[in-house]
Parts: C-alpha cells; structure tokens; sequence
C-alpha cells in the first residue's frame, strides 16, 4: 500500500486521483479548502487536510499536519485559468490569483512536503499543461495562465537537484472534461487521470526534472 498525497483534491482532477488512489487500496492524505471539500474526500475514505494553497498562512501549516509521514507519491494539482489573451495586460488581481494558486503555491509546499517524499524515494508530481511549452507556443491565449504552468516547469527543474532521493516531474493531463476544459474536451477525467497514474508508476532516473503528457509521451521541449 503506497502512502499518495494530494494537494488540491476537492474536485475535478484531484478528487479523481484521490478516488482511483483509493479504488487501488492506497493511503490518500488529500487537501481541500473548505467543509463541503473536506467531507467529499472524507466519504471516498481519503484523510483530508485544510489548506488553502493561495493562502501562504495555511500552506504553512502543511508540514505540522503531515507529521513526518513518508510519502510515495505528491501530486500538487490544485490550479486556476485565466483565458484572457496577450491583448489584453493582466490586472494585478488576475496575475496574483493565477500566481498564488499556481506557482506560489507549489514553491511553499514543496519544502514541507518533499523531506517525507525523499525518505521514501518517492515522486512529486505537479499539474502543469502542454500550453507552457516554450518551444510549441500555437497561440496566445490564456497568457497568464501558459506564463504560469511555464513557471511551475522551472519550479519543478530546479527543485530536482535539492532532493536527489526523490523524482520530481511535471505532469500534462491533456484537454480534460472538466470545469476547467469544458464539455467538448477528447479526453475523460478517468481516460486522463489513469494514464497519469501509469506514468507516474513508470518513471525513471531520466524523467526527473522533465514534462511528461497523460499517454506517457515524453515532452521534447519546454
């Protein structure tokens, strides 16, 4: 039985990891923000913590609630859209929503979260999208959010060489069927969430550090 975390799981994406976790008789300690959030994951038997990953107050208190736990898997999926495209400058509001949820929020779980990962030679994965590749760029929109997911890569690439115990990756889901992808995405929250876990279980030595896509496609660029 592996020991999966997972930051962010109230609903869409998160929740699915966490249910396909526990459907394969994992432990799943996972994070949500609020009380509706809490007893979702409650009821598919996860062990659910408060956190707001927006908030560095209550992302503080991440390490505390884990409790030096080891951790064989870390997934931080929590995230927000913007789709405004580069005619339009963000407003500072926007920019720290985005940065908050999607970026900052990772560097400040990552140090409290990765000890228990590398004690157990473990993966820490983060949610990021085909859309922050530098090198594929097919449009402009949704800027903030591509400048955001591209951030979160660098977090990942870096962070690799402080806990080289542990494989650090940055995961595609695809265009998923969610609140986030809409209707007419190809692609299943379960089809994506389970070709994740397969990557997730396969990874190697070369992977760390690296974008990997949902089919296990491995990205040849930034």
């Amino acid at each position: 039985m592996a020991t999966v975390l997972i930051l962010g799981a109230s609903r869409g994406i998160g929740f699915e990891f966490a249910g396909q976790y526990r459907e394969a008789g994992d432990r799943v300690i996972a994070t949500a923000r609020d009380d509706a959030g809490l007893a979702r994951l409650r009821d598919i038997g996860a062990e659910a913590l408060r956190v707001d990953v927006a908030d560095p107050a209550s992302v503080s208190g991440l390490a505390w609630q884990l409790d030096g736990v080891e951790i064989d898997v870390a997934l931080y999926v929590a995230g927000v859209m913007d789709r405004a495209g580069a005619h339009t400058p963000p407003t500072r509001e926007a920019f720290d929503r985005v940065m908050h949820a999607n970026v900052l929020g990772a560097m400040q779980a990552m140090p409290q979260v990765m000890p228990g990962v590398q004690a157990a030679g473990g993966v820490f994965g983060v949610l990021s999208s085909a859309m922050s590749q530098i090198g594929a760029v097919a449009a402009d929109n949704a800027w903030l959010y591509r400048v955001s997911k591209a951030a979160l890569n660098m977090m990942v690439a870096s962070a690799r060489h402080a806990w080289p115990g542990a494989r650090c990756v940055a995961l595609d889901p695809g265009w998923v069927q969610t609140d986030m992808g809409g209707a007419s995405a190809p692609l299943t929250i379960e089809a994506s969430v389970a070709g994740l876990r397969h990557v997730i279980a396969t990874l190697t030595d070369e992977d760390n550090g690296h974008l990997i896509h949902h089919d296990g496609r491995r990205a040849a660029t930034w």
